[in-house]
């Protein structure tokens, strides 16, 4: 199993979907059942093998910074984005240079899900010669404080398709994913989204993905935050 051990974990947004929350801290400091939403991740991660996370800061960036360096079981590694917002393709671009040459994990932070065994199921499936992305997804039906229509239609082979103009799809996108770092090369510098690339990555056949088990929780505002936790209390 080629299992990758660093990541890329996007926490630079603004958060404001969270506020008032995120009025005194970025929303990767925000808790969750007496845990921050970035801890819940990097716990995850470290699981599944990782031994080195790249992390990208804006947004109360020195607060951040200061409780990542409470970690010890990983090396933090920080891209400052301080001076600008850079959205996904961007700060993957931006952060390039630190990631190295591996596959590697890219992921959001507020993503929190109830199967153990599911980063355990991507690295299963994770094949660089026939994929340039493996994305983590997960039925509709099994989500919570997913408000969309469905990201996404998968195959036989396991590669996705986006639903377009259709009125939904099955499966969402759970902000997590492996992906060839020699992919983001090309990647223009700036502010963008990674779905465009997804697209194209889409139309040659290499963008897979893998269908998770249990509950996802889209951790996106206070609400979903508590409805979440009492979820989390259940388990």
């Amino acid at each position: 199993m080629n299992r990758p051990h660093t990541a890329m974990v996007l926490a630079a947004g603004l958060g404001t979907r969270m506020r008032p929350l995120t009025d005194d801290r970025p929303k990767a400091l925000v808790e969750l059942a007496g845990k921050t939403l970035i801890d819940h991740m990097l716990d995850r991660l470290v699981q599944a093998g990782v031994r080195r996370a790249v992390i990208n800061v804006h947004a109360f960036a020195d607060r951040l910074e200061t409780h990542l360096r409470t970690r010890s079981d990983l090396e933090i590694v920080i891209s400052d984005e301080r001076e600008a917002l850079l959205e996904t393709g961007g700060g993957l671009k931006k952060a390039r240079p630190l990631l190295g040459d591996d596959p590697i994990w890219v992921t959001n932070i507020d993503s929190v899900w109830t199967d153990d065994r599911a980063l355990e199921r991507v690295l299963g499936a994770w094949d660089p010669e026939r994929m340039d992305d493996l994305l983590m997804t997960i039925p509709l039906v099994r989500t919570m404080g997913f408000d969309g229509a469905g990201d996404f239609f998968i195959d036989k082979q396991g590669r996705l398709s986006h639903r377009g103009a259709a009125p939904a799809a099955p499966l969402a996108h759970m902000g997590v994913h492996i992906i060839r770092t020699q992919t983001i090369e090309a990647w223009p510098d700036g502010r963008y989204s990674v779905f465009g690339h997804w697209m194209e990555m889409a139309k040659r056949g290499r963008l897979h993905g893998v269908v998770t088990e249990g509950l996802w929780m889209h951790v996106g505002d206070p609400t979903a935050r508590d409805e979440a936790e009492t979820q989390l209390a259940r388990e």
